[in-house]
């Protein structure tokens, strides 16, 4: 029995083995901290040998550990010396700069400080003395107006594009570490994210069309029209770079990698309240937003515009096109002809507009006021009957 428990120990010493020594260098695995001491940091990565970390790769800007024992971390195997498995979360901060080029074969990202700016990009130090450069497109994933204001004096993590004269020469690249997170963090999206819900995202980037926000791995896109409710005429009056906001997400298409977004959709609508606020029959005073053919869109509220139908317009007197009589901008009086909200629409017509049929009531009345004064017995027969039949004529007509 003791020889076949030796037996089955044997074989799982052999698998672990086994198993360590698959692990290539510049391989990126997930280890759990199970010891930490001043200089070295013991890490499980599922064998029986453990792994090894310096400590001042877990030290924050204040000097105290970032991480406890149980924690697990993100780690890159640098390579087996002796019975140690040597591991590096970053190659150039505590670690030694004997593995720059062992980082630039294995793609291991390498921590750099962004001393100054220089012809075409910036010098980067590496482990506080080695020299490097980083053009200004290698930077980021995004162009920024002032490069030395965002880069100049911090710590950032690269990777070793090039690797020449003995270390001599290495040129860098942060974009790179930065879309291949991009691209975990996009995976990660495809599992959990869904058209309908409400992500927390970062203003990216600003177009005349939209908003560009990340969302964590992708950017989505909020196009000008899902921004507000009312009519957006520059995007920059809404957002600016690096602003938090809250969105919708509206529609996803993962094959050409474009997310719509929705900002308007977080705020009240504001056609919830158009009937209290725009009775039909109340007066207002609008503004002229648009001239069409048809009519004059007049902005009542942010987000609620209505429509003067060109038959209201000229007093009377036929036009061919709103802009004979107003323009974009211009303040107007008007009163709510109707109101039709499953279609968000309102009609409206100008206050000292008279209808066809308010003109035949104004009509008829002066008519009979006419008759009932007692005047026809002032005129003769002839006049009278005249008269009469003057404004009859013209009732009928109307009809």
């Amino acid at each position: 029995m003791e020889a076949d428990n030796d037996s089955f120990e044997e074989l799982f010493q052999a698998e672990d083995s086994r198993k360590l020594q698959q692990i290539k260098p510049g391989q990126k695995i997930t280890a759990t901290i199970v010891g930490i001491g001043e200089e070295t940091t013991f890490l499980d990565v599922g064998g029986k040998s453990e792994g090894v970390l310096n400590s001042s790769e877990l030290v924050d800007k204040e000097g105290n550990f970032s991480k406890n024992v149980g924690d697990r971390i993100e780690v890159y195997f640098l390579q087996t010396k002796g019975f140690e498995q040597l591991f590096t979360t970053t190659i150039g901060s505590g670690s030694s700069n004997a593995h720059l080029e062992e980082a630039f074969r294995s793609q291991i990202p390498v921590e750099g400080f962004v001393k100054a700016e220089i012809k075409g990009g910036f010098e980067i130090t590496l482990g506080g003395n080695v020299r490097a450069f980083c053009p200004y497109s290698q930077m980021g994933l995004r162009r920024v107006d002032d490069a030395a204001g965002e880069y100049l004096e911090t710590h950032m993590k690269f990777l070793i594009t090039r690797f020449e004269e003995g270390g001599r020469n290495l040129v860098l690249s942060a974009r790179a570490i930065q879309e291949a997170e991009r691209a975990e963090l996009r995976e990660q999206l495809k599992e959990t994210l869904e058209e309908g819900q409400t992500v927390e995202g970062t203003v990216s980037s600003i177009r005349d069309f939209g908003a560009f926000v990340d969302i964590g791995g992708i950017d989505g896109l909020i196009p000008i029209s899902e921004i507000g409710w009312s009519r957006i005429e520059n995007v920059a009056d809404y957002f600016t770079v690096d602003q938090k906001v809250t969105v919708i997400v509206k529609k996803i298409d993962w094959e050409k990698d474009r997310i719509s977004l929705s900002y308007k959709e977080t705020l009240a609508d504001p056609w919830d309240t158009a009937a209290e606020q725009f009775p039909e029959g109340s007066t207002h005073t609008g503004r002229v937003v648009r001239l069409a053919q048809f009519g004059a869109f007049v902005t009542l509220a942010p987000g609620i515009d209505g429509l003067i139908h060109i038959s209201k317009l000229g007093s009377g007197r036929r036009i061919h096109h709103p802009r004979e009589v107003l323009e974009e901008g211009q303040d107007v009086d008007i009163t709510i002809e109707g109101v039709d909200l499953s279609e968000r629409r309102i009609s409206l017509v100008p206050t000292d507009y008279v209808s066809e049929e308010s003109k035949e009531k104004a009509e008829r009345s002066e008519y009979q006021s006419f008759i009932s004064s007692g005047n026809t017995k002032k005129k003769s027969g002839s006049q009278v009957g005249s008269l009469g039949a003057l404004l009859q004529a013209k009732i009928a007509e109307k009809k």
